[in-house]
């Protein structure tokens, strides 16, 4: 399990470059609102609520991909009935810049740059308990699933990747999962434009 002193040293690096990213970063927040306005005239932030550090739920925070409403445009089995991803969006997620509001949920201490991706309380709700360790540690930015399949991976393979970073956690983990992230990034690769739960819901 973690060090204490890790984990204090790392939740203590991501206010130092929070604070400082979403400063510098505030005119291409403002750039990227604008152009989700002027696309399809809803909200610029997407709100979900997700499962965190010791079982709380909070919300996320994401620039808005999807048409207002989306969900509405789901069968019984899940799946979309229409496209669902804007034009603007398609960019933003193919980009990853659609993540950068949870610089917020970083400050409000809900999150942290690296760690387990946090699960809607549903999904969550499907697992065994021994997956409990997941929620040992602020869920993440991006994390050990993120650089190693990312959307391609079966929620399952995520989930395991999830409990061998907390179990295996060091501040070496860290800094190699953010350097694998920048990579994975830049060639924008396993994202998907919309869910598809006959190819990775395997919960």
């Amino acid at each position: 399990m973690p060090a204490p002193w890790q984990i204090s040293v790392k939740y203590a690096l991501d206010r130092a470059i929070a604070v400082p990213l979403f400063v510098l970063l505030l005119p291409v927040f403002a750039l990227i609102a604008l152009a989700i306005r002027l696309d399809d005239r809803g909200p610029a932030l997407f709100r979900q609520r997700r499962v965190g550090e010791g079982g709380a739920t909070f919300d996320i925070l994401k620039f808005r991909t999807m048409i207002v409403d989306a969900d509405r445009h789901l069968d019984a089995a899940g799946m979309p009935t229409r496209p669902r991803v804007t034009r603007v969006g398609k960019w933003l997620r193919r980009t990853s810049l659609d993540e950068l509001p949870q610089l917020i949920n970083i400050l409000r201490g809900e999150m942290s740059c690296i760690g387990p991706r946090p699960l809607l309380p549903d999904n969550e709700k499907a697992l065994d308990a021994k997956f409990a360790d997941r929620h040992l540690m602020r869920p993440g930015v991006t994390g050990l699933a993120q650089v190693n399949g990312r959307n391609n991976l079966p929620w399952s393979r995520r989930i395991a990747y999830d409990l061998e970073y907390v179990r295996s956690y060091s501040l070496l983990l860290d800094l190699k999962i953010l350097i694998k992230t920048f990579g994975v990034v830049l060639a924008m690769r396993n994202v998907s434009d919309d869910r598809d739960k006959t190819a990775v819901d395997d919960l």
